[in-house]
C-alpha cells in the first residue's frame, strides 16, 4: 500500500530536502507541500493524504492552530507534528489537540520512515527524547494525555517487565533498555509488546504516563 504525504512547513529547503528523503521509499508518495498552515488546510482537503508532517512553527496561522482545524476537518488522517522545539508544553498541547505522533526535526531518516507507517497504521508515535519530558509534564499537571483505565493491570506484570515500564518513564530508547538490563535488543522488544497488551495500551507514551500514575516508576 501506497502512503499518501502532505509536508507542511514554512522553509522551502526543508520541504525539499524531506520530499527527495520520503521519495526513495517505494511505499511513500508526497502528494504536495504547503508553506503555510493555511495554504497546507486547502491542499489536505483536496489531495486527502494518509499522513501529514506538520511543522509548529510558522507564520500566520500557527502549527497547533492548523493542526486544531485539521483534525476537525479531517479527522481521519494522521497528522506527525515535526519540529524544533521540545518543549513539553507543545508536545502535550499537540497530543491533546489529536495529533497522532511528535517528532524532532534531528531525526534520523530511517527513524522517520518508520514512525509514518506507524502513524499511518494507526499508532502513535512520539520521539523517545521526548517521552521523559512529557512523564515530567504529566507529573505536574496529572492526565495530559489519555489514558486507557486499566485498574490493577499492572499486577500482572512480571518484574522484568516492571523494570521495562521504570525505563519507559525514564524515557529510555530500546537500545539503552537494553543496555542498561544487558539484554539483547529484539528481547527488549518483546517485554515492551507485552506489557502493552497486558496493560491495555497502544503507545509507549502511554505506559510511561501508566508508570507515573499507578507508582511504578
Amino acid at each position: 500500500m501506497t502512503i499518501r504525504i502532505l509536508l507542511i512547513d514554512d522553509h522551502t529547503l526543508f520541504r525539499s530536502g524531506i520530499r527527495l528523503l520520503l521519495q526513495r521509499q517505494d511505499d511513500f508518495d508526497v502528494v504536495g507541500e504547503a508553506a503555510d498552515g493555511v495554504e497546507g488546510i486547502k491542499r489536505a482537503k483536496t489531495l486527502r493524504p494518509d499522513v501529514i508532517l506538520l511543522d509548529l512553527n510558522m507564520p500566520g496561522l500557527s502549527g497547533l492552530d492548523t493542526l486544531q482545524l485539521l483534525v476537525q476537518d479531517l479527522p481521519e488522517v494522521a497528522i506527525l507534528i515535526l519540529t524544533v522545539s521540545e518543549e513539553a508544553d507543545e508536545l502535550a498541547q499537540a497530543l491533546r489537540d489529536g495529533a497522532r505522533g511528535y517528532l524532532l526535526k534531528n531525526i534520523e531518516a530511517d527513524t522517520l520512515s518508520a514512525a509514518i507507517r506507524d502513524a499511518a497504521a494507526g499508532k502513535s508515535v512520539i520521539a523517545a527524547d521526548m517521552t521523559a519530558k512529557l512523564v515530567a509534564q504529566f507529573r505536574t499537571q496529572p492526565r495530559v494525555t489519555p489514558v486507557p483505565a486499566v485498574p490493577a493491570e499492572h499486577d500482572k506484570l512480571t518484574p522484568r517487565e516492571r523494570e521495562i515500564v521504570q525505563c519507559l518513564v525514564r524515557g529510555e530508547s530500546n537500545k539503552e533498555i537494553a543496555r542498561h538490563l544487558d539484554v539483547a535488543e529484539s528481547t527488549v522488544k518483546i517485554h515492551v509488546q507485552n506489557v502493552l497488551k497486558k496493560l491495555g495500551l497502544s503507545s509507549r507514551v502511554q505506559v510511561a504516563v501508566y508508570g507515573v500514575e499507578h507508582g511504578l516508576g
